[in-house]
């Protein structure tokens, strides 16, 4: 509305008495970081509490862990009452920055020497399943009809590593909590099978200890349940499961990158269509949509590097990294938490059975990728 119009226009008015009398505006009380610190601690703490009692269930049922305890009392609390509108900022942060955050931690597990040691023995058989799993999600998945975030969230947590990768690939993508919540339980109940499963398989196909660390190390999604079903069958193909283990979750950061660069070529595709060919999604009259490479580096990929990077070079003595873990996997359970606490049941129910025929699907295709390529590498 113009100012001739008598009514009194805040944004302007106020923008014109700063030139007036040449003072700034007074900053509110407290000021802006403050406040919104004050704003989010109620809902941070409700996260961190629902974290504290998961971790201590984790801990009762080691196979479930504290991060799947914590989505499954995430989403228990938020079916009996939804979570109030003044817990939601905290709860948000939860869900998205605490998230990013434990990735970032999740390279102080890793040891780039290690990787380098023991990937060239594995990454054949690392990349032949990942390939055969994404693979396998992006046709099966559009088969079933199962939409692009929920395939893609359960693809990459068959493939890399559980709950871990969808951590990571959640904040790329943007998914819906609810799709998160779908994946993580998807993920779950097909790690527990591979503890009770691949042991037996393992001594029916008489594989070495080394060999079954290989499988269980790339076939077998969450850390926990690697080391559960490795140890079962050896202390041997416990220790080097776990390796191969930490060099798959290398993994998340090309898988990251090129959902980063899809996302935003469709965001900017998107834009260019809604603007016309020559708006400014478009780049111009028949250019297509531009992709800056730096902005595709989420920032938290960044820190899992340097982190990664830092602990390689010994900076993090030995005596830190079980505190770290520790941290790491408790942020991880905050986050679940959190996405529990807003995941739409309505929308888990509309899902219906087709995202867990899915998870079993890969969770097959991994697990016969994986064996086929020991057997065609002479690694079986």
């Amino acid at each position: 509305m113009s100012d001739e119009s008598g009514c009194a226009n805040p944004g302007r008015s106020g923008r014109a008495t700063e030139r007036t009398t040449g003072a700034p505006a007074a900053p509110e009380p407290g000021g802006p970081w403050s406040r919104r610190l004050v704003d989010r601690l109620p809902g941070l703490a409700v996260a961190v509490a629902v974290a504290a009692v998961a971790t201590v269930v984790g801990g009762w049922f080691p196979l479930i862990g504290g991060p799947v305890a914590g989505i499954v009392i995430g989403v228990a609390l938020a079916a009996v009452r939804r979570p109030a509108e003044r817990l939601k900022p905290g709860i948000t942060t939860a869900s998205k920055f605490v998230l990013q955050l434990s990735v970032v931690l999740l390279g102080c597990q890793l040891s780039l020497t290690q990787v380098v040691r023991v990937g060239g023995s594995s990454l054949p058989v690392m990349l032949g399943s990942l390939v055969a799993c994404l693979a396998a999600a992006y046709f099966v998945g559009r088969r079933l009809g199962i939409g692009r975030d929920l395939r893609t969230l359960i693809g990459v947590g068959t493939s890399i590593c559980g709950a871990s990768a969808i951590a990571a690939v959640t904040p790329v993508i943007g998914a819906a909590s609810a799709e998160v919540a779908y994946a993580v339980s998807t993920i779950f109940l097909f790690n527990i099978a591979a503890v009770l499963v691949f042991p037996v398989l393992g001594h029916l196909l008489d594989m070495s200890q080394q060999a079954f660390g290989l499988f269980a190390g790339t076939a077998v999604n969450d850390t926990s349940s690697v080391v559960a079903a490795a140890a079962t069958y050896g202390d041997e193909a416990g220790q080097y499961a776990v390796v191969v283990k930490l060099t798959r979750t290398l993994l998340i950061i090309p898988i990251c990158l090129w959902l980063a660069a899809l996302t935003k070529r469709r965001a900017l595709a998107a834009g260019a269509g809604g603007e016309g060919a020559d708006g400014p999604g478009a780049g111009g009259p028949g250019a297509g949509p531009r992709l800056n490479v730096l902005k595709l580096v989420p920032w938290f990929l960044v820190g899992f590097l340097l982190t990664a990077l830092v602990n390689t070079l010994g900076l993090i003595p030995d005596r830190a990294h079980p505190g770290l873990t520790t941290l790491c996997v408790f942020m991880i359970t905050v986050a679940l938490a959190a996405i529990g606490l807003t995941t739409d049941l309505r929308g888990l129910r509309r899902a219906g059975p087709r995202p867990l025929l899915l998870g079993a699907c890969l969770w097959v295709v991994v697990s016969v990728t994986s064996l086929a390529l020991q057997y065609l590498t002479s690694s079986l």
